[in-house]
């Protein structure tokens, strides 16, 4: 994990964002306005590696996509019809350029790139595995096993090998591969992370979200489906199935918080899922007050949905300062305390005097929300109730997203009530796991089969978690040993 920036631990941090073109002129070029479209994915570091039929071409760098791929001169070398390019949070691998995708690496049948988005929850053991072997590895990342087990299957074409090395390992992957004249795209066999398909004039387009599509003006085809591997290449597209069929768990928090509004995601709008949400939880957790305000961006359309269907009046009482980021410098603790109104200021005309519903999408830590539940009382709130439009968030992601882990998760370790006290709210309300899964059209939770991955609200990994039970034994042992 890594240190990120205090004023935004009161959210899950997103994962990674990627895009392929196959077909098309100027690959390259289309390939950063997607990677600009998917900037809320991944915000500190970019790449891009392209292909001309003859030689690869590749740029990364840290920082955000406008800072590094805005010059003909960067993006100008990256020729060919065919390129991938990826934006980056790290959850595996400190933040360095050696750990920035897609990955390139030269093998025994040509070169081939790899963009992951996701988390592979083996990569460990297998890597392991494969320096007992003599592989050596350039970076810290989970995604680089994938192109070591490609070149260790001695068998079989570029499909076939990462057909093979898929097969080993575990957990979440959207994944965007590059080879000598195709474009690859593949989900894991849960779907957990999302990739959509479409069309680019004469050829094709994968990527995270259907805001990438939106873009470049693509044609929206269609969700690439779970387990499917799809061949972008002179023929078109390939279809195949190399997995066996497994129950769907699309990440429930892709709707709640992680994916673009204007986005539409297995066949769902994302801004309207969101307004459902806080439609919902306005009827399990009314309260009287006069104005809804949302804690923005993300809270929203959750708080449109909220105001709708309570009649409660809907108004920004916070305005965000946008130009705020991870890299702000606080020289003092004084600054530090004062770090909150830099991204967030109180529209005191909307709050004064007045009784308030705040809405947002989750508590991760809880102390930004405490510092907004503060300033809305210096605005002259009177009472300030706070809503969530996501269950409690109790257990860690290891699935791409960035997460505390468990002891440092509020939710964790409070009641609601402790958590209310906590932050300062008159009272604090979560939606509930089936009040979710019935915005999302269900009615209801399946405990037997969830629709959805929810680990991150009930535990329930659909997943082994080879590193984290080998993490676990290794500590225990470490543990035995002192107390011996």
């Amino acid at each position: 994990m890594i240190t990120t920036h205090p004023f935004d631990d009161d959210h899950l941090k997103e994962e990674c964002g990627i895009v392929g073109i196959y077909g098309v002129d100027e690959a390259a070029t289309r390939t950063v306005l997607g990677l600009h479209a998917l900037q809320h994915r991944g915000q500190e570091a970019a790449g891009i590696v392209s292909h001309d039929g003859q030689e690869f071409y590749a740029h990364r760098a840290m920082g955000h996509v406008a800072d590094n791929f805005s010059h003909h001169d960067v993006v100008g070398p990256l020729k060919g019809h065919a390129a991938i390019g990826h934006v980056r949070y790290s959850t595996t691998g400190e933040t360095a350029l050696r750990n920035v995708q897609p990955f390139f690496a030269e093998l025994a049948f040509g070169g081939i790139a790899v963009g992951h988005n996701g988390n592979l929850t083996n990569a460990a053991a297998i890597r392991r595995e494969l320096v007992k072997r003599g592989s050596i590895f350039q970076a810290s990342s989970d995604t680089e096993v994938i192109p070591h087990l490609m070149a260790t299957h001695l068998r079989g074409n570029v499909i076939d090998r990462l057909i093979n090395a898929l097969h080993q390992v575990e957990g979440a992957y959207s994944l965007v591969v590059l080879a000598k004249d195709m474009v690859i795209g593949v989900r894991d066999p849960l779907g957990v992370r999302p990739l959509v398909l479409g069309k680019l004039g004469d050829g094709y387009i994968l990527a995270s979200e259907t805001c990438a599509l939106d873009i470049v003006s693509a044609e929206y085809i269609r969700d690439v489906e779970a387990g499917e591997m799809v061949i972008l290449d002179e023929n078109g597209v390939t279809s195949m199935r190399p997995f066996s069929p497994a129950r769907q768990r699309f990440c429930v928090f892709e709707y709640i918080y992680f994916a673009r509004p204007d986005s539409i995601i297995e066949g769902t709008s994302v801004y309207d899922a969101r307004k459902a949400i806080g439609a919902e939880l306005a009827k399990e957790a009314a309260v009287e007050a006069d104005v809804v305000i949302p804690v923005p961006d993300s809270g929203v359309p959750a708080a449109l949905g909220y105001s709708e269907g309570s009649g409660i009046p809907f108004e920004y009482g916070i305005i965000r300062n946008h130009y705020v980021g991870r890299t702000f410098i606080e020289p003092t603790d004084q600054i530090r305390h004062l770090g909150v109104k830099l991204k967030h200021n109180a529209n005191r005309a909307k709050v004064a005097g007045k009784k308030i519903i705040l809405v947002d999408d989750s508590i991760v830590r809880g102390t930004t929300s405490k510092k907004i539940v503060e300033m809305m009382r210096q605005a002259g709130a009177t009472e300030v109730h706070m809503r969530i439009s996501s269950p409690p968030t109790s257990y860690s992601c290891f699935y791409g997203i960035d997460t505390p882990e468990r002891s440092k998760l509020l939710a964790a370790q409070m009641s609601v009530e402790e958590m209310a006290k906590f932050i300062g709210a008159d009272s604090l309300a979560f939606i509930s796991l089936d009040g979710l899964y019935r915005a999302m059209g269900h009615e209801g939770r399946d405990s037997k089969a969830p629709q959805y991955c929810d680990a991150c609200f009930t535990g329930d990994y659909p997943t082994e978690l080879t590193d984290q039970s080998t993490e676990k034994v290794a500590q225990l042992s470490l543990l035995a040993e002192k107390s011996a």
